[in-house]
């Protein structure tokens, strides 16, 4: 008698719900340490400004500690990308602590940086010690290190299903992987609450009203949604461009964030620009319901660009959502619409053209705003999606298939200038 294909696939649901739930408590708990530890980084800074004349020595710090231990894990979520689709060789577990105490140090002294890449990155090292554990094959693998950035994602920012999508989705641009679905949301949806049982909570904005469908919103939307794109592309290019000219003319490591702490923290002092160090949660909720400098978003930019093209360590995120709050609260009057209800596309729109993913930021908008914003933010992220071009903060990143130009499949984002040839 044959047995039924539902009942094969209970052992394998209840394999992957017993491993993505583990990854899922580890990644939640790490999430939860860092988000406590970044608070109080954050309230320490701003008790005690002077530590921003610190930022320099602590850049040389973190690059010597980087240099001497931490080569092998330096590629952060790029090295998860590669894992995922070429798998070699274990993460190395030293990832996790590295990663968490550099972003700290560096939110601790003021650099502009994020956390997202910090989570996912201890998800991902984390996720691959349990794979190690139990002797995975290189196929489960791939699928446990999915989850792990899944659960990162969705624990640092409170949002699983957005979480959950992340994980399939930033692999590779215009491909998903379907197979790492069921452990991709099991461990996203744990994670968020494995962080909430440990009393941390998360930033809330509203949006304030969205407009009823019509003609003008929507047009309006994939304007604001092409500008976002720009914006994100802007973004990832200038980062990936400093850091390579920063390498190039200082061939020391340590040497490249001492420098540019030196240049930042002065640049900080003198221009009174404390908007822009740190996350900059504060500023983000201000663009919702109250006047901002229309100059935010691109100060915003260069500070966090600078910041990382140094070689400060932390994520992109959090300063995309500053950029794309701020760039929305700045042409929401150029499009007649409301400032906070553009200001909420531009959080996750600017988002999804630089990592390109934007149906995790589709969702994000509406687990973040109400699923009412659904309709609008899928076209502002999409639009933004198409309009940053093939780059991205991930350069790792895979093509699956090319946004609107012949782009041959399966070479890294960050090699598709040489290999991209008109349709």
């Amino acid at each position: 008698m044959k047995i039924p294909e539902q009942i094969d696939l209970l052992p394998q649901m209840g394999k992957w719900l017993l491993l993505a739930t583990l990854v899922a408590a580890l990644a939640g708990s790490a999430s939860a340490l860092f988000l406590v530890s970044l608070e109080w980084a954050t309230a320490t800074r701003e008790a005690h400004r002077w530590l921003l004349w610190l930022l320099p020595l602590a850049g040389f710090v973190v690059g010597w500690v980087y240099l001497q231990f931490g080569q092998s894990v330096e590629a952060g979520h790029n090295l998860l990308i590669d894992e995922i689709h070429d798998p070699k060789k274990t993460i190395p577990l030293r990832m996790a602590p590295l990663i968490l105490l550099s972003t700290v140090i560096s939110h601790l002294f003021g650099a502009s940086v994020g956390r997202e890449g910090t989570a996912v990155q201890m998800g991902g090292a984390l996720a691959d010690q349990v794979t190690a554990l139990f002797k995975l094959s290189a196929e489960d693998r791939r699928l446990l290190l999915m989850a792990g950035i899944s659960a990162g994602f969705a624990s640092v920012f409170g949002t699983p299903l957005a979480g959950a999508v992340f994980g399939l989705e930033v692999l590779a641009l215009g491909r998903m992987r379907y197979d790492a679905l069921w452990p991709c949301f099991v461990s996203a949806i744990v994670a968020d609450q494995v962080t909430r049982l440990w009393g941390v909570g998360h930033a809330h904005y509203l949006a304030g009203d969205v407009p009823a469908l019509a003609t003008w919103p929507l047009l309006a939307v994939v304007i604001a949604g092409a500008l976002f794109g720009v914006t994100g592309m802007v973004f990832a290019e200038a980062t990936h461009a400093l850091s390579a000219r920063v390498k190039k003319l200082i061939g020391y490591a340590p040497l490249r964030p001492l420098i540019g702490g030196i240049v930042f923290a002065a640049a900080v002092w003198w221009l009174d620009a404390w908007r822009y160090v740190g996350l900059g949660l504060p500023q983000i909720a201000e663009s919702f319901h109250a006047s901002v400098p229309p100059w935010d978003f691109a100060a915003k930019l260069v500070a966090t660009v600078w910041s990382l093209g140094s070689g400060f360590k932390g994520g992109e995120v959090t300063p995309l959502f500053f950029i794309g709050a701020t760039l929305g609260h700045a042409v929401a009057p150029l499009l007649h619409q409301p400032v906070g209800f553009v200001a909420a596309l531009g959080f996750v729109a600017v988002f999804a053209g630089a990592a390109n993913t934007p149906l995790a930021c589709t969702l994000m908008a509406m687990e973040l705003f109400g699923a009412h914003i659904g309709v609008y933010a899928a076209l502002a992220c999409v639009a933004s999606y198409l309009f940053s071009g093939h780059t991205g903060i991930y350069r790792s990143q895979r093509i699956g298939h090319g946004k609107h130009r012949a782009v041959p499949e399966g070479i890294k984002l960050g090699d598709v200038g040489q290999h991209e040839r008109p349709r």
